[in-house]
């Protein structure tokens, strides 16, 4: 059964550094892209970054433009996301997302197909 499992989130000051990872386990296919949404509370589900597996090619929101980093693991349907200079508002959770097949909607959530279980990320200031 395909699962995408996340990991690597955690409480951290203002400033500081988190790297989140990203599975596909039980996918036989690699994913046309991978990417990293976040959503508050009664808030709608927003871009953070995403990358085409295969291509490489990487996009970000501007409020992370600089200061996150998305990249592909050595394993199939494997990303990262290096967070840096963390602020308070970037307090979320953070989901990973699979998109199977190709698509121009690599900056929205409609673009994706598989969705993780999020991970909480909590920057104190």
């Amino acid at each position: 059964q395909e699962q995408l499992v996340e990991s690597g989130g955690g409480l951290v000051q203002a400033g500081g550094s988190l790297r989140l990872s990203c599975v596909d386990v039980g996918r036989t296919f690699s994913n046309y892209a991978m990417g990293w949404f976040r959503q508050a509370p009664g808030k709608e589900r927003e871009f953070v970054a995403s990358i085409k597996l295969s291509a490489g090619n990487t996009y970000y929101a501007d409020s992370v433009q600089g200061r996150f980093t998305i990249s592909r693991g050595n394993a199939k349907n494997t990303i990262y996301l290096q967070m840096n200079s963390l602020k308070p508002e970037d307090t979320d959770v953070y989901y990973c997302a699979g998109a199977s097949k190709s698509t121009t909607y690599l900056t929205h959530f409609g673009g994706f197909d598989n969705w993780g279980q999020g991970t909480q990320v909590t920057v104190s200031s």
